[in-house]
C-alpha cells in the first residue's frame, strides 16, 4: 500500500484540556458527561465553527481542529473561556468544569487529516502551563496579534517544557484579565472562514478532554461545521429566575427527508439530499444549521416543528418528502417558522431519477441558494415586525440584503445602501455589512447607474479588503471582488475571484451568472453559455434571474444570433436589454418591434443615444469591440438617436 502523502506546512495549533475531568466524572459520572456535552454544543462548537474551525480527527479525549488564521485561534480560545468564567456560578467551586488552553504557531507535517511534530507539543506544553480559565500562547502569536487583537498579554518570559529541546517565551491571559475584557462580537456575527485549493491553511489542534470524549459520535468529521453558527447560549445572573435563550437568527433545522416509496434506493436518495443541504446550507453568511447526526435523529418519527425548534433552539424548520413514480421524482420541501408553525415558503421539484447523482446535486444546490434568499427574506420581516424602531446593526444588514436580492434597479440599490451605511454607523467592523455595502456600489457601477464610478469602485475595493484580511475565503466578498474587477475590465482576474467564491459555496448562482457576462467582454461569448445556464438551474426564480437572461441573450447578440438574443432578452426586464432587443429586431428587418424596444430603452435610460452606448466602455478586448460595432449599427438602424 502507498504511503499517505506528508507535507510540512505553516499551522496554529491550540490545544485545551478540561481542568480535573477525573474529579468531576469520579463525583458524578453521567452529570458531568451530560454538562460537558451541554457545553460542547452550546459553546465549544459555536466557537470553533464560527471562527472557521474544523474538526479533523478525535484524539480519545480530544480532538484536531482546522483553522484558517492565528487571530481565529486566539478569539476563539478568549470567547470560551470568558463564557466558561460566567458558567456553572450557583455549583461549588470544585464542581464548575473549567479550561487550560495554549497556542502556539509553527511548521507541522500534515500526514493526511493528521498534524504532527514539535510545534503540535509546544502547544500542549504552553497549555500545561496556563491557569485554570487562562490562555498561554508563545511569543510568535503574541507577535501576530500583537496589532489586531486588544488582549493584555502578561510576558512570563522564557521557561523550559518537557519534550522541548529549546525554551519557550510564554505569554499569559490569566482568567482574571479574560473577565474583565470589554465585550467583542461572538461568533454568530463572526465571519465565515473557507478554505480554496491551493492557498495553505492554517491549522487548530484542540484537545478539550470530556468535551468532545462525551460525544464523540456527534461530530462529524468528513465535513466542515457550519460557516457562522449561533452565539453561545445567553448567560444569566446568578439566582436569575430561567429564561428561554433566544433563537439565533437564520438558524435552521432541516429534518430528514421522507421516502414516501417503500424503494431502499429512495431512501438512501432522500438521506443524501438532507445531508448535502445541511452541508450547503451552512455555507450562507450568518447561517446556524444543526449539524445532520443531530438533525438525523428525527428520522422516521412523526414531528412537530414548533416542538422541533424548541428542543434545538431554532427559528426556522426545514421539511421535505421524495416520491418516486416511474422514472421521475418529486421533491417536496416546506421551510416552517418555529415559534409559529406557519409554512413560510414551500417548492417542488421534479427530476429524472435515471441521473439521481445530477438529480441530486441540482435540487440541493437549487434548495441552498433558494433559502438563502428565503431565510434572509424572512429574518427581515420578523425584524421590521419585532423591532420596528429599534434596530440592531445585524437588524439593518438583514434588512438591506432583503433590499439588495429584490430585482434590480437604481432605487432598489439606493434603499440598500442606506441600510448598509445605517448598520456601519452602529458597527464599522460589521462584515454582513461591508459586503453588502460593497455590493451594493459595485453593482451600480456595472449597471451604469453610479454618478462616480472610480470613487465607488475604490470604496468598495476597500470594503472588501476589510473582510478578506479576516476571512480569506469569504465566498461573497470574493464575488464582489469579481464585480470590481469586472467594471474595471480586467476580466480574467475577475473570473478568478468568482471561481473562488464558487469554491467556498458551490451554490453561489450569481458567480456563475458573472463567469459568463465576463466572459463575453473578454471576448470569448461562444463559452459564456455554460456558466449562465449553471445559475439558471440553480436557482430558476432568483431576482438576478432578468441579469442571467440578458447575459445569454448578450452571448446570442455577440454571436449575430439575432433569433435567440431576441428569445432570451425578451425574458428580461434589465435595460441593457432592450438595446439588444432594438439591434436584433432591426437586423431582423422587424422595425415596428424595432421601434418599440427603443421607446422603452427611452423610457427607462432618458435620453439615450447611439453615441452614449458606443462610449459605454464594457470592454476593450478588440473582439468584443468588434462584435460590439454590430450592435451599433443595429441600434442605427432601429432608429435611436446618434446624439
Amino acid at each position: 500500500m502507498a504511503a499517505l502523502r506528508t507535507d510540512r506546512r505553516l499551522a496554529a495549533v491550540l490545544t485545551a484540556d478540561v481542568v480535573g475531568y477525573a474529579r468531576l466524572t469520579r463525583a458524578d459520572e453521567r452529570g458531568a458527561i451530560r454538562r460537558l456535552k451541554a457545553v460542547r454544543k452550546e459553546l465549544i462548537e459555536p466557537a470553533i465553527a464560527g471562527h472557521g474551525g474544523r474538526i479533523v480527527k478525535l484524539m480519545g479525549d480530544g480532538a484536531l481542529v482546522e483553522f484558517p488564521s492565528v487571530v481565529g485561534a486566539v478569539e476563539t480560545a478568549v470567547e470560551i473561556q470568558r463564557a466558561m468564567a460566567q458558567r456553572d456560578l450557583d455549583r461549588p467551586e470544585d464542581e464548575r468544569i473549567r479550561f487550560r488552553i495554549g497556542i502556539h504557531v509553527g511548521d507541522v507535517i500534515a500526514d493526511g487529516r493528521d498534524i504532527l511534530g514539535d510545534d503540535v507539543n509546544v502547544a500542549a506544553r504552553l497549555e500545561g502551563l496556563a491557569e485554570p480559565g487562562g490562555i498561554c500562547v508563545s511569543a510568535i502569536v503574541r507577535e501576530q496579534v500583537r496589532d489586531r487583537l486588544p488582549y493584555p498579554f502578561e510576558d512570563r518570559g522564557e521557561k523550559t517544557v518537557k519534550s522541548i529541546a529549546r525554551p519557550v517565551h510564554v505569554y499569559a491571559l490569566p482568567a482574571a484579565a479574560l473577565t474583565t475584557l470589554p465585550p467583542r462580537e461572538p461568533a454568530a456575527a463572526a465571519v465565515a472562514h473557507r478554505w480554496l485549493p491551493g492557498r495553505r491553511p492554517l491549522f487548530l489542534a484542540v484537545t478539550c478532554a470530556g468535551v468532545l470524549a462525551a460525544s464523540a459520535a456527534a461530530w462529524r468529521l468528513e465535513r466542515p461545521p457550519p460557516a457562522v453558527p449561533a452565539a453561545p447560549a445567553t448567560i444569566l445572573p446568578p439566582g436569575s429566575p430561567t429564561a428561554p435563550v433566544p433563537a439565533p437568527r437564520l438558524s435552521i433545522a432541516v429534518l430528514p427527508f421522507a421516502n414516501l416509496g417503500g424503494d431502499p434506493e429512495q431512501e438512501y436518495f432522500a438521506d443524501g439530499i438532507t445531508d448535502d443541504l445541511i452541508t450547503d446550507l451552512a455555507r450562507i453568511d450568518g447561517s446556524f444549521v444543526i449539524a445532520s447526526s443531530t438533525a438525523f435523529a428525527y428520522k422516521g418519527r412523526p414531528s412537530d416543528p414548533k416542538q422541533v425548534g424548541r428542543e434545538l433552539g431554532v427559528r426556522y424548520v426545514l421539511t421535505g418528502s421524495l416520491r418516486r413514480a416511474g422514472s421521475q421524482v418529486r421533491v417536496n420541501v416546506q421551510l416552517i417558522d418555529a415559534a409559529t408553525g406557519g409554512e413560510v415558503w414551500a417548492d417542488r421539484i421534479e427530476g429524472d431519477w435515471t441521473r439521481s447523482m445530477e438529480l441530486q446535486d441540482a435540487i440541493t444546490g437549487r434548495l441552498a441558494r433558494t433559502l438563502d434568499l428565503e431565510l434572509t427574506d424572512a429574518e427581515s420581516r420578523r425584524v421590521a415586525a419585532e423591532r420596528p424602531n429599534d434596530p440592531d446593526a445585524v437588524d439593518l444588514a438583514m434588512r438591506a440584503w432583503s433590499v439588495l436580492n429584490q430585482p434590480l434597479s437604481a432605487e432598489q440599490l439606493q434603499r440598500a445602501q442606506d441600510l448598509f451605511e445605517a448598520a456601519l454607523r452602529i458597527d464599522p467592523g460589521l462584515s454582513q455589512a461591508l459586503v453588502g455595502l460593497a455590493r451594493t456600489l459595485s453593482t451600480r457601477v456595472n449597471s451604469r447607474w453610479s454618478p462616480t464610478p472610480k470613487e465607488d469602485l475604490d470604496r468598495a475595493e476597500a470594503l472588501v479588503a476589510q473582510v478578506l484580511a479576516r476571512a480569506p475565503n469569504h465566498a461573497m466578498a470574493h464575488y464582489v471582488r469579481g464585480d470590481i474587477l469586472m467594471a474595471r475590465k480586467d476580466f480574467d482576474p475577475a473570473i478568478a475571484e468568482y471561481q473562488a467564491a464558487i469554491a467556498s459555496n458551490r451554490d453561489l448562482a450569481p458567480a456563475y451568472g458573472n463567469i459568463g457576462r465576463a466572459l463575453v467582454r473578454a471576448g470569448r461569448a461562444e463559452e459564456a453559455f455554460a456558466p449562465l445556464e449553471t445559475a439558471l438551474r440553480l436557482s430558476p426564480r432568483d431576482p438576478l434571474l432578468s441579469l442571467w437572461y440578458f447575459g445569454i441573450c448578450h452571448a446570442h447578440t455577440h454571436l449575430a444570433q439575432d433569433e435567440a438574443a431576441i428569445a432570451w432578452c425578451s425574458r428580461s426586464n434589465y435595460w441593457v436589454a432592450y438595446v439588444d432587443l432594438a439591434s436584433a429586431y432591426a437586423w431582423t428587418g422587424r422595425m415596428d418591434e424595432a421601434r418599440a424596444a427603443v421607446a422603452e430603452l427611452r423610457r427607462v435610460m432618458p435620453g439615450y443615444t447611439v453615441e452614449r452606448w458606443q462610449h459605454e466602455g464594457w470592454s476593450d478586448n478588440p473582439v468584443f469591440l468588434a462584435q460590439y460595432q454590430r450592435i451599433v449599427e443595429g441600434l442605427r438602424k432601429a432608429g435611436l438617436p446618434e446624439r
